[in-house]
């Protein structure tokens, strides 16, 4: 029986905003191997629990629990958390690996929007970025982090040289 089918595009954050994922990665298939899973047919959402591994081409999420909700066949939004959930994601040929956590990570495949949610940290090589909240929008490669509401949530950002 299958329980899913999944299919989402590359997931990417990065400090570097000319930086690019691999073109095959959003052509591979998605690979999530849990200690449990179930799939609710009517809901139309699967749920994965236990040193969840999620893998497409080069982009790796390592979380507790991994929720996945369908929309007419197709994945709409994959919420993944962790004490932290951690990824990591080879950017491109030459280029150095993508590393990224958070206690919560929303990622919606039909908007190329992923998002960072608590104790969120994004760092490439020496080059690193922490608040609350991380935003990455990787089709105008663009990368938000903070919140205007209030100056205690502010943006730690580090580049060395």
């Amino acid at each position: 029986m299958n329980l899913i089918k999944v299919c989402f595009f590359t997931v990417l954050v990065s400090v570097s905003p000319w930086v690019v994922a691999l073109q095959s990665d959003s052509e591979q298939p998605v690979y999530i191997d849990s200690n449990t899973a179930s799939y609710n047919n009517t809901t139309g959402t699967s749920v994965y629990t236990g040193n969840v591994e999620t893998t497409q081409g080069s982009l790796h999420i390592k979380s507790d629990k991994l929720v996945v909700y369908m929309k007419a066949g197709e994945v709409h939004k994959m919420v993944f958390t962790g004490k932290p959930a951690k990824f990591r994601q080879l950017p491109g040929e030459g280029k150095e690996e993508i590393h990224g956590e958070g206690l919560t990570g929303e990622y919606y495949p039909n908007k190329n929007k992923l998002i960072l949610i608590e104790e969120a940290v994004v760092s490439q090589g020496t080059s690193r970025s922490a608040s609350r909240l991380i935003i990455y929008d990787s089709k105008n490669s663009l990368i938000k982090a903070g919140e205007k509401t209030s100056d205690a949530k502010r943006v730690h950002s580090v580049f060395k040289p």
